[in-house]
């Protein structure tokens, strides 16, 4: 099941950059705890309130990117990610 319902983006909130449920923490902040090695247990320890869910939204949201952006160039309208 996808998890990406818990991606919010608010303009007023992180300067309208995507984050997880309503949080002040962005979906770049646990892209970039991964990419460092960071494991999952690591950053669930590191940041309580997350939830392994949000990362797997985060990762969800990253991997539909690239198909976002080509609708986009091609001049879609896109709505929704899902």
């Amino acid at each position: 099941m996808s998890q990406l319902h818990r991606i919010t983006v608010r303009p007023e909130q992180c300067g309208g950059r995507p984050c997880i449920r309503g949080m002040r923490i962005r979906v770049k902040d646990i892209l970039d705890l991964l990419a460092s090695g960071s494991s999952r247990d690591e950053i669930l320890a590191d940041f309580p309130y997350l939830e392994v869910e949000d990362i797997v939204a985060a990762l969800e949201f990253a991997a539909a990117l690239p198909d976002v952006l080509v609708a986009l160039t091609r001049g879609d309208t896109v709505v929704e990610i899902t």
